[in-house]
């Protein structure tokens, strides 16, 4: 088996070069492997699955292709796509995830997740998170008309630019508690996550291990696991 995770591409129209590393991408990287795993933040903002951008729709053909093609494709919300459902698994073939599942590498069980709920120490943005989450809030939001959602978006890029600028570095990254907690509770030996944009393999206690993925803007990246275990790769996106 060959399995590949990637997240953060933080799509939008923009950033046409992501758009076009990713479709390189799914057609030459991923084209063999047995399954994509996609852990969040696949898109810059989603907001709903009635609107999808005409730049955007080579992305959403791309993974259908990929998908009839016999590679399994997963994909778990993160922060900025969480509005995900139902129309885009079918429209692209993705099975969606539950935002913190457990699954079998041949390193081991091993827990996903996008990792915003492991920033603990970031009070204000949890909070927030778990009113973006409830279903009464997606289905008010999802009754607007689609200008008015497009511009609910554009207000919360703002506050979350304004948020992260007044935060410190640590705050916004996972708290060492509630990762060992995470991965007690899943009986897993390896964590893999993205969200901090701090792409690294972290060695923790008792022969655990950490894997952030990295985010896509300069240089793109992905893990690969295998038989052999797990590499985390960087690669030039020109």
């Amino acid at each position: 088996m060959r399995i590949l995770f990637i997240s953060d591409l933080h799509l939008h129209s923009g950033r046409s070069d992501l758009t076009r590393a990713l479709l390189h991408f799914l057609a030459t990287t991923a084209k063999d492997c047995d399954q994509l795993y996609i852990l969040g933040d696949l898109f810059e903002a989603w907001i709903g699955d009635d609107f999808i951008p005409d730049d955007l729709q080579p992305v959403i053909d791309a993974l259908k292709t990929l998908s009839n093609n016999g590679c399994q494709i997963f994909f778990q919300h993160g922060n900025r796509d969480f509005l995900i459902g139902e129309r885009f698994a079918q429209l692209t073939g993705v099975q969606l995830l539950q935002d913190s599942v457990v699954i079998s590498l041949a390193s081991g069980p091993t827990l996903l997740m996008h990792g915003d709920q492991l920033c603990t120490d970031d009070v204000e943005y949890q909070a927030l998170r778990q009113q973006l989450r409830s279903p009464e809030w997606q289905n008010a939001l999802l009754a607007q008309s689609i200008p008015e959602r497009l511009e609910m978006a554009k207000q919360l890029r703002m506050a979350s630019k304004t948020h992260t600028a007044n935060k410190s570095a640590e705050i916004m990254d996972v708290n060492p508690h509630a990762v060992e907690q995470a991965m007690s509770e899943a009986n897993c030996q390896l964590l893999i996550h993205g969200h901090t944009h701090r792409p690294a393999v972290h060695q923790l206690n008792d022969g655990k291990q950490r894997i952030v993925l990295g985010d896509w803007d300069k240089s793109g990246w992905y893990l690969e696991a295998s038989e052999q275990g797990e590499q985390l790769i960087k690669f030039d996106l020109q």
